[in-house]
């Protein structure tokens, strides 16, 4: 930590530039949209809370899901990616037990943290990751006290770039290093925030979201033991492929959708359960095939193809990653629509049964379909149902497909993203 006045000096000279570069890549523009934010924060942070404290600077990244829809939950493997869309912030110790957190554009929160218990009244807001992050710092045996934060945010709320996952992990990276002397590493960061989504958020989420905004980079994550995830970094340089990555927003949002994505995990466990698993991954797929009738009478049809789906897409994560360290980028892009229409026809997760009007998803997927005229590659993006859709578009093609997309969803709903090699990071 240093105090506001330095950590001002510092950026308007150029002396961070290089942990700056290393967030963003080299360009002028990244580096100096970087350091406006930063400069606000810190304005924002003296005008909030005092000119004379001291203070961090943090940033974590949005994360963009490639490979393994919904199979993180039950043990599996993924193919995740840090964006160059972050959350930034400015952060520091108050000497209270309470920690004050100002975002742009949310009103401001503030958190009692001599009580670490969930509270009813605070599940599913920002208030219970707080909470349940500093509890879980708590239990690893750190005295946590209060703080106070300013921060911003690129990451698209309610985008499936994983926004929340991205709050967790800049809220346990700033406790981590104003309270614990950073002797958490990113995965246990990583860890720490799901505890507080599943136990004080109220949401059965799996790791992959906070582990890929944590480590960075592409990674190939295998959660066999989610106590001890192996994480691989996949040394591929997406710019070089010819194509670039596009997130659509197909404009439903699937903020209010925790029910729908506590489905697949609840029904892919009750068929684990016929085989005395708690996950699929524990699960002999031979066993499976061979008793299927048996498994069909003890749970539902769309429970079984539910966990179809996860020893499919199990497998192409796998192969997915391995496609990139080949440098075959043409077999990651049929690996990507295999993986799109497992979502589709098994995994069932394109939208809710419940407003079988709506179908935002499944349109997006066809508009851009149409647009890219057999090449490239389209799927569901994150859990689903609502939100986003992923594409891999040539990049001599990147405007006519967003005039296209842009004509039937509307203006700004294609966001041309790069692959962000660095994870969550103190920058000072």
């Amino acid at each position: 930590m240093k105090d506001l006045f330095t950590l001002q000096q510092e950026l308007q000279s150029g002396a961070l530039d290089a942990q700056l570069s290393a967030l963003c890549g080299a360009g002028a523009s990244a580096i100096s949209e970087k350091r406006s934010r930063l400069l606000a924060l810190i304005a924002a942070f003296a005008s909030a809370f005092g000119a004379g404290r001291t203070a961090g600077l943090y940033s974590s990244p949005g994360r963009t899901e490639m490979g393994g829809n919904h199979t993180d939950h039950q043990h599996g493997r993924v193919l995740a990616g840090a964006v160059d869309l972050d959350m930034l912030a400015c952060a520091g110790p108050n000497g209270t037990s309470v920690a004050h957190i100002l975002s742009a554009g949310y009103p401001e929160i503030t958190i009692d943290l001599s009580d670490l218990t969930p509270q009813p009244a605070e599940e599913g807001t920002s208030a219970a990751l707080v909470r349940g992050i500093a509890s879980r710092f708590h239990d690893m045996g750190f005295e946590i006290g209060g703080f106070d934060v300013c921060m911003d945010s690129t990451v698209l709320g309610g985008s499936g770039l994983s926004s929340s996952a991205a709050y967790e992990v800049l809220i346990g990276l700033i406790i981590n290093n104003l309270f614990c002397g950073d002797r958490a590493d990113l995965v246990k960061i990583a860890q720490i925030g799901q505890y507080a989504e599943n136990h004080f958020f109220g949401k059965p989420c799996g790791l992959m979201d906070q582990l890929a905004s944590a480590v960075g980079g592409i990674v190939s994550i295998d959660f066999l033991d989610p106590a001890e995830p192996v994480v691989r970094k996949v040394d591929y340089d997406l710019t070089s492929s010819g194509y670039a990555l596009c997130i659509i927003d197909s404009g439903a949002d699937h903020a209010d959708l925790t029910a729908e994505y506590g489905a697949p995990p609840a029904e892919m466990k009750s068929v684990a359960a016929c085989f005395g698993a708690e996950v699929l991954r524990n699960v002999d797929e031979a066993a499976f095939w061979e008793n299927l009738a048996e498994v069909r009478a003890k749970t539902s049809d769309r429970a079984i193809l539910r966990a179809i789906h996860f020893f499919m897409d199990n497998k192409t994560a796998l192969q997915q990653a391995e496609a990139l360290e080949q440098d075959d980028f043409v077999r990651f892009l049929v690996l990507v629509n295999r993986s799109g229409n497992s979502s589709a026809t098994l995994l069932q997760n394109l939208y809710c049964t419940s407003r079988p009007l709506e179908q935002a998803v499944p349109l997006a997927i066809s508009v851009a379909k149409h647009l890219l005229g057999g090449e490239g590659a389209v799927r569901v993006h994150g859990g689903g149902f609502a939100g986003t859709v992923q594409a891999y578009v040539p990049d001599k093609d990147k405007e006519r497909f967003r005039r296209g997309m842009e004509a039937v969803l509307g203006e700004g709903c294609c966001h041309f993203l790069r692959i962000r090699p660095v994870g969550a990071a103190v920058i000072a």
